[in-house]
């Protein structure tokens, strides 16, 4: 259900985007609805975030600083139609400063005073639901065709894909999203012997560790959102983080190894990504520190289910 009306097709629609870089990325398939629904659609967006959405198909932007308040954004709307703001925030109150005269979004409070058309959406209770569902409940109260093949394809990039596996063991979900090193240097060995290419992705402390005991297997230091180098790796197994969103959104494989997240709300988007853990009674509990002390979701997670996962793939 929804208190707004279904926008109508045709018109220019301005998006302000998620500043969350996994918030982008699950936002992309409503937000192609919408391109297909509409007949122009413009990102608001924070200034890193500018070539991230180009590459996703979105040329038309309007980039901010990080940092800028709402008068600031506020000066660099020209004439706006109507704005879909998912969050709250300094993009969405620059709307209204502006004097956009139709602001879409969630039913949300910390949105309710910039809306004129919040939209509801009513979940039943039931099993978790993955976080992009959230985005294409709203598309769908607004009458864009939201559940769809094409909304989920990924992005092309100009970059040539080869047969080489990427290492990403760092997160910028904290450190207790990590497996430990030691694991990891089990894992790249047992794949070193099957005849693999590696490549490390030295993005944290774990990274580098790896690369330095890892002989002649070159490192990568991402430069999220790096969508042409994961692009290059026909694999990618990976700590729960961010990068696996942005590999994903690329086509490469994942395998992902949660801890204390939950795969079934935030997992990389597509069917072919292998999602790896071990499940214990205290997860998810999604904390960048762990409160019983033990880190028992990493530390009692063994190696033998992170190359079952590997194997899964073949």
């Amino acid at each position: 259900m929804s208190d707004a009306s279904p926008l109508p097709p045709g018109g220019t629609l301005l998006i302000a985007t998620p500043t969350d870089w996994r918030e982008a990325c699950l936002s992309v398939p409503a937000m192609r609805a919408l391109q297909r629904h509409v007949h122009r659609v413009r990102v608001l967006c924070p200034d890193n975030q500018l070539s991230f959405w180009t590459a996703s198909g979105f040329g038309e932007g309007i980039a901010y600083p990080a940092k800028a308040g709402a008068r600031e954004i506020a000066k660099r709307l020209d004439t706006v139609e109507a704005v879909l703001a998912w969050e709250a925030g300094p993009a969405l109150e620059a709307c209204a400063r502006a004097g956009v005269a139709k602001r879409y979004g969630p039913a949300a409070k910390p949105l309710a005073k910039y809306l004129t058309d919040p939209i509801s959406v009513l979940f039943k209770p039931g099993p978790i639901r993955h976080r992009v569902q959230f985005y294409l409940e709203i598309v769908d109260a607004l009458g864009a065709d939201a559940f769809v093949p094409d909304n989920f394809v990924p992005v092309k990039t100009a970059s040539a894909r080869s047969e080489t596996v990427l290492l990403a063991p760092d997160s910028d979900q904290g450190s207790h999203f990590e497996w430990p090193l030691e694991r990891w240097v089990e894992v790249a060995q047992d794949l070193q012997r099957r005849g693999a290419s590696l490549t490390v992705a030295t993005n944290g402390q774990v990274g580098h560790a790896l690369a330095a005991r890892l002989d002649g297997v070159p490192a990568l230091a991402v430069d999220l959102p790096g969508l042409d180098e994961l692009s290059k790796h026909l694999v990618c197994i990976t700590a729960d983080g961010t990068l696996p969103h942005f590999a994903s959104h690329v086509g490469t494989t994942c395998v992902v190894l949660f801890g204390p997240g939950e795969p079934e709300w935030m997992r990389p988007l597509g069917k072919q990504h292998v999602i790896v853990r071990r499940k214990v009674e205290c997860s998810p509990c999604f904390a960048r520190k762990c409160v019983i002390g033990d880190l028992r979701c990493q530390n009692d997670f063994p190696v033998t289910e992170v190359l079952r996962g590997i194997d899964s793939l073949s």
